[in-house]
């Protein structure tokens, strides 16, 4: 017979010696070198197990203990163990118990009679599988929940059919204003303005494929003070506690598309302004520097020809000066917000 070479450390919880020494012989036939420790009666058990509860890969327990038996032993000792794989091992073909036992949670339930060293070790490695396993989705949903509660961006899932929330993060709480339970009592369409809805409805209606990302886009929420936001909606269709459901990250841009559309009226009235110091400036400016030539390269003018052309000089000041305080007042004008 095949013997694994892997480590495993195994309580052994059984008052018959007898039998305590016929499953360390099933196990030796399986595994190379396994770790056995005893324990004869349920407060033994309980120590031991008390003192290094993460030490075993498995237990296998006997149901008549001297001290703690049946349905009572099982709890007892499945709170105890923890996560640790129990195995019950019993003398009784009691296969209405079996199954409860199965159901409290144990890992598997063997007859004596029918034990040998192949199916107790079967039975031993479907357990540590199993576990692992569970172990595995256990992780998983906790780091889900980490990140989705810690996120610093707000979060929900909502039901698809009804389109009721589900779960919220505290970061949507804090951001829209409402309690959770508030939001739990709530749809989608309580956070958006009614005239949104049709633009809502397309975006559930074109985002139906289940593990894909689907940006939707932009849309406007209102938040429980009535003031309306930009967010950009991002969501994930996924089973919720065997419900159809989608998970929703909506990143307020609020502040972002402000900023934007800011600089772009800015850069409206920098044109404008560019124009301006372009032709209607030169204007003034040439017909100035113009009739200032001709007052220097000509002194055949007279005295009232002299007080014409400066007087047309003055004028062109005077428009030239209006020119740049107009320009002055677009640029005082130009305001980009912080972001």
């Amino acid at each position: 017979m095949f013997r694994d070479s892997r480590s495993y450390t195994i309580l052994v919880i059984d008052d018959n010696s007898g039998d305590r020494l016929l499953i360390e012989t099933y196990l030796e036939e399986a595994i190379k070198a396994p770790k056995i420790v005893e324990a004869k009666n349920f407060a033994e058990a309980n120590l031991i197990l008390t003192q290094s509860p993460k030490y075993f890969d498995t237990v296998l327990l006997d149901l008549s203990l001297p001290d703690k038996s049946g349905e009572n032993l099982i709890m007892e000792i499945l709170r105890i163990a923890a996560n640790i794989p129990v195995i019950v091992l019993t003398g009784y073909s009691d296969m209405a118990f079996g199954r409860k036992s199965l159901s409290l949670g144990i890992s598997d339930y063997l007859l004596k009679d029918d034990l040998n060293a192949t199916n107790l070790f079967k039975s031993i490695i479907y357990g540590i599988e199993r576990n692992a396993a569970s172990q595995r989705i256990y992780d998983s949903e906790k780091r889900y929940k980490e990140l989705f509660h810690l996120s610093p961006i707000p979060m929900w899932v909502y039901e698809m059919g009804n389109l009721g929330f589900l779960d919220v993060n505290q970061a949507a709480i804090k951001h829209y204003g409402y309690s959770k339970e508030e939001f739990l009592s709530m749809t989608i369409r309580d956070i958006r303005q009614k005239e949104e809805n049709n633009f809502l409805d397309n975006a559930i209606e074109t985002s139906t494929s289940d593990g894909e990302i689907n940006h939707l886009g932009i849309f406007r929420h209102l938040k429980k003070n009535q003031e309306i936001i930009d967010v950009e909606i991002s969501s994930n269709i996924l089973d919720f506690n065997g419900l159809k459901a989608k998970l929703v990250l909506a990143n307020d841009v609020t502040q972002r598309r402000r900023y934007i559309e800011a600089i772009e009226e800015q850069n409206v009235k920098l044109k404008e302004i560019s124009w301006i110091q372009s032709h209607v400036v030169r204007a003034p400016l040439a017909r100035m520097m113009g009739l200032i030539n001709m007052l220097t390269e000509d002194d055949d003018f007279s005295d009232s020809e002299k007080k014409i052309f400066i007087n047309h000089i003055i004028e062109s000041g005077h428009e030239l000066d209006k020119i740049i305080r107009n320009i002055s007042n677009k640029t005082e004008n130009i305001n980009i917000p912080e972001k």
